[in-house]
């Protein structure tokens, strides 16, 4: 009994230190979208700027997840990496307030994200060890949807426009240099240190046949929902604020209310969308909620006041637990613990390399052609690409595969 205490005490722990963690990553990662229109007059930047912006981003975010994922797993090491990435991204950020020019606002953008991209697949591989089966997905999706949408877009709105608005947009970066800090020590006192590495059995296969990931069907699919459902999000979070004051006419203020109304939606399906597929299975979940994702940027294009559409942007954004589910609850049921780590690194660092960095870049010079309201028809086509490639996806969901199971022996037993 005491050692199911333990376990729950050190599981809910976990949780709350990497779900700070986490969330502070999106607080820095979407700053810039929110304080652009502050920015963009001084330093001279246009919308094509931006998708560039956004883009060496998620180039960074993409190359180093993946790589650092994949040596996580050969050395066993985790926790001094996440402290590590903690420092050197708040410092960057922080940075990003003295900056001259669009091309030192793109080399920090670019070392922030080198220092970003390990942070999920090693915060997601630590919970789901941590994890009580009945609740994983419940975890992962407040670890990695809710997080995100608390600090990177229901407080970071108001509190990076009030900042930018009383003392300047460059103090609203450098002001966020403290809360990483600080998280970061919470990593080192409550996270518990990486266990020693048993040798590898002899029937395991060695490092290099970790490409055979690409042979499971859903690594391949999740992978392909990746670049497409993060196009819809780079996309959308990139292009939104600018869209709501260049294009609709909205003021600071405003839009930082109805950004405010996306990020309780992020909170919200963050861990709604995740705890309804431990219930229903993760296939039907995905489906159903990419379809509702597409409809965000449709409301953005035409809700008809500020009021209608805050409320749309709660009932449709629901992507963010989307992610939960193929970057990394359906991998991690998938492929066993010794690549869980490689398998999320690489779904995350692929989507980044397509729907991270291509599909801004694009976006944006799509936009300074033919208007903004571009983008938000290209964020739909991606999230209904995601509900096409998931209908094809194994249902990995225990609870489901538990009622499945009865049925089997009963069919055996009725034969002669």
């Amino acid at each position: 009994m005491a050692d199911n205490n333990n376990k729950a005490g050190y599981e809910n722990t976990l949780l709350c230190v990497l779900f700070l963690t986490f969330g502070f990553v999106f607080f820095d990662r979407l700053a810039l979208a929110f304080l652009f229109p502050f920015m963009a007059n001084e330093l001279q930047l246009s919308n094509s700027h931006l998708g560039m912006l956004s883009s060496v981003l998620a180039l960074a975010w993409a190359l180093s997840g993946a790589l650092v994922g994949a040596w996580s797993d050969r050395r066993g090491v985790r926790k001094p990496l996440l402290i590590i990435a903690v420092i050197l991204f708040s410092l960057c950020s922080a940075l990003s307030g003295l900056v001259t020019g669009f091309l030192s606002l793109l080399l920090f953008r670019g070392i922030m994200g080198l220092a970003e991209g390990p942070i999920l697949p090693l915060s997601q591989s630590l919970m789901v060890e941590a994890s009580s089966p009945h609740r994983r997905g419940l975890n992962m999706g407040l670890l990695q949807g809710s997080a995100a949408g608390l600090l990177g877009a229901v407080i970071g709105p108001p509190v990076l426009i009030a900042l930018a608005e009383a003392y300047g947009w460059r103090h609203a970066f450098i002001v966020s240099l403290v809360p990483g800090l600080l998280i970061a020590w919470l990593i080192w006192r409550y996270v518990r240190n990486d266990e020693p590495r048993q040798a590898p059995r002899v029937s395991e296969p060695p490092a290099g046949n970790r490409l055979a990931l690409l042979k499971s069907r859903n690594i391949v699919l999740c992978t392909l929902i990746s670049c497409v459902f993060l196009t819809w999000f780079i996309i959308l979070i990139s292009f939104t604020p600018t869209f709501l004051v260049s294009v609709r006419g909205y003021s600071p203020p405003s839009m930082g209310a109805i950004m405010s109304c996306l990020g309780a939606a992020w909170v919200l399906w963050g861990f709604g969308v995740p705890a309804i597929s431990d219930r229903i299975g993760r296939r039907p979940t995905l489906v159903l909620f990419s379809l509702v994702a597409a409809c965000c940027p449709l409301a953005l294009l035409f809700a008809p006041s500020p009021l209608m559409l805050g409320v749309l942007m709660v009932l449709t954004y629901t992507g963010l637990g989307c992610f939960t589910l193929f970057m990394a609850t359906i991998p991690a049921e998938t492929v066993p613990r010794e690549v869980m780590a490689t398998a999320l690194g690489m779904i995350m660092g692929v989507g980044e390399l397509v729907g991270g960095f291509v599909a801004p870049t694009v976006a944006g010079f799509a936009a300074d052609r033919f208007g903004l309201s571009i983008v938000m028809w290209m964020s739909c086509g991606g999230a209904l690409l995601a509900a096409v490639l998931a209908l094809f996806l194994k249902e990995t969901a225990p609870a489901v595969l538990r009622r499945r199971l009865p049925a089997t022996p009963i069919l055996q037993g009725n034969q002669p």
